[in-house]
This record gives structure tokens, C-alpha cells and sequence, in this order.
């Protein structure tokens, strides 16, 4: 039994620590999901006001979509790459597809949890029963009082309304909500058929096999894994000196008396160095070996980023 727990635990720890571009998408997602739940038990409060709740319904789907957005950018390590390219070599390098890639892995990355927003949104109905209930035309009511109007509409989501409006006021939520949750369905197919064929033009497009599309991913993630694990140890230990040289002294633990004796650090790496191995990369080769990274292409010492008769360059981005 304790073998099993184990075995399941160790299971999911690998699933969470997987670098996975459907894994991480789909655990978004599911954040996301929890989020507007949370959210529209919590905050979502319709001021059933006419001029109020159109603009506090498309915010209430909007804003936080659009946050969502930003904040996926911005942990996008493809966003920082692509500024440490601008800011140290230029877009000289750019072609209009090599672009375009980037551009849209940043952007696809980053509208997973605002879609997914926008979809369950929809499909719960509040917001767009909110904003949208005083534009229904009374007109379009069977033997709506004409003695009403959008003042009254407005108030249909909050179900303050007169005790013969009852029917109606059902008739409005139901058909809104017809509409909010057609309009989600389609969303969900709309990106599942961009997402298909996304996917169908990336591996067509591919200039690599699929094994060693599969390799250099491995690859990435574990050179990934390797330098921020190597790095954090190397300023850790770094660190330890300068302590030690300006107090005489410095107070480490046992595990890291260990590092600093078995890993002896001597300076710092210049700056030209970091500048070679960060910013965007495209996979390259050199006398037809394979180059899967900036740290590897600077590791084998080859120089220049554009594509030569040595070093030909393959329009196909690092996801």
C-alpha cells in the first residue's frame, strides 16, 4: 500500500514538473475555470441600471480576460527573449516568418486562460444577460406592456421587477442566455479548429523529423532544467564568498558547506557570454550537425546569427 501511495505521488510530481505545451495549457485552463467560478459567486453583482450593466457586463467578460492575457505574456520567456534580441542584436536577423512564429507563439501561449475566460463566461450567461437585457426590444415580447421599457429591461437580471413582468422577464433571460452560450460553442470550435490547424501547418512546415522534433524538445527542457538548477547553486556559492570577504566570515548550512568545497567558483562570466546565449534562438545547423540552443550553439563556438553556407538556418522556432 505505501508502495502504491508512493508510485502515485512520484506520478504526480512528474505530471506537474512536466514542461508539456498541452499539460501546462491544460492546467491553465482548469486555473482559469476555478477563477471565474470563484468569480462570479463572489463578485459578479449586476447593478441592473440601464447605461450601467452593458458596460459593467462586457467588463466583467473583458478585463479580466484581458489581464489574463497580459499576465501570460509577460511569463512567456519568449516575450523577454524577444526584448533581449531587439534591445542587444537588432531584428536584422528577423525574416517575416521567423517573426510571425514568434509572434504567434507568444500570442497563442498567452490566450488560453483569457479564452478560456471568455468561453466559460458565455456559457454561464450572467454577464451577457446583464449587458444585453435593456437593447431587448419590447417590440419583440408578445403583449409586452407598453408602458415599460429599457429602465424595466435593465432590471430583469436582478429579478426586481412587477409581478405580471414575471413572464416575460423569463422569456428574456432564456433567450439571452440562448444566445451568450451559442456564442461560446462556437468560440470553442473556432480555436479547436484554429488550434488543428495550427498544429497540421507547424509539423508540415517542420524541417525536422519527428523523433527529432521530440529530441530537441527533450533536449531544451532538460538544458533548461540543468543551467537554472546550476546557476542558482553557482550564485549561491558566489555569494558565500563575497559574505565571507567582507564579514570574515559566512554562515552556511551543511549542505551548503558541501557546495562550496565540492564546486569551486572563481569569478563571474562576462557579459558577452550571458549576451551570446540569451534572446530568441531558431533552430540552426552548422556542416549539417544540429544546433538546439544558444548556450549550444556558443558551446560549439560558432559565430554569427544569420544563415551562411555553414551554418544554414531553418524557419522553425523554439516552442
Amino acid at each position: 500500500m505505501a508502495a502504491l501511495i508512493a508510485e502515485n505521488f512520484r506520478f504526480l510530481s512528474l505530471f506537474f514538473k512536466s514542461k508539456d505545451v498541452m499539460i501546462f495549457n491544460g492546467l491553465v485552463a482548469l486555473g482559469t475555470v476555478g477563477s471565474e467560478e470563484l468569480f462570479s459567486v463572489v463578485a459578479f453583482n449586476c447593478p441592473c441600471s440601464p447605461a450601467r450593466n452593458y458596460i459593467y457586463g462586457l467588463a466583467a467578460i473583458g478585463v479580466p480576460a484581458l489581464a489574463l492575457f497580459l499576465i501570460g505574456v509577460i511569463w512567456n520567456n519568449h516575450t523577454w527573449n524577444l526584448v533581449a534580441e531587439c534591445h542587444k542584436r537588432g531584428t536584422k536577423n528577423f525574416s517575416a516568418a521567423a517573426t510571425f512564429l514568434l509572434f504567434g507563439s507568444i500570442m497563442g501561449r498567452a490566450s488560453v486562460a483569457p479564452i478560456t475566460w471568455s468561453v466559460i463566461s458565455l456559457l454561464r450567461g450572467e454577464a451577457y444577460i446583464c449587458a444585453l437585457s435593456e437593447f431587448v426590444k419590447p417590440s419583440s415580447l408578445d403583449k409586452f406592456p407598453a408602458e415599460y421599457g429599457a429602465d424595466v429591461l435593465a432590471k430583469f437580471p436582478c429579478r426586481d421587477v412587477p409581478a405580471n413582468l414575471t413572464k416575460f422577464r423569463d422569456e428574456v433571460t432564456r433567450r439571452l442566455r440562448y444566445e451568450s452560450q451559442l456564442f461560446g460553442w462556437l468560440l470553442i470550435g473556432i480555436v479547436a479548429v484554429l488550434v488543428f490547424l495550427t498544429k497540421c501547418l507547424k509539423h508540415c512546415c517542420s524541417p525536422l523529423s519527428y523523433r527529432q522534433e521530440a529530441y530537441w524538445a527533450q533536449y531544451r527542457s532538460n538544458e533548461d532544467k540543468l543551467f537554472r538548477r546550476t546557476a542558482e547553486v553557482h550564485s549561491r556559492i558566489l555569494a558565500a564568498k563575497n559574505v565571507k570577504q567582507f564579514f570574515g566570515f559566512v554562515a552556511l548550512d551543511k549542505e551548503e558547506k558541501e557546495l562550496v568545497q565540492e564546486f569551486p567558483v572563481e569569478g563571474v562570466q562576462p557579459s558577452p557570454q550571458w549576451n551570446a546565449i540569451t534572446g530568441v534562438y531558431i533552430y540552426r545547423e552548422n556542416k549539417g550537425f544540429p544546433l538546439y540552443s544558444r548556450l549550444h550553439k556558443w558551446a560549439k563556438g560558432v559565430e554569427g546569427n544569420g544563415p551562411t553556407p555553414e551554418g544554414h538556418e531553418l524557419l522553425f522556432l523554439a516552442s
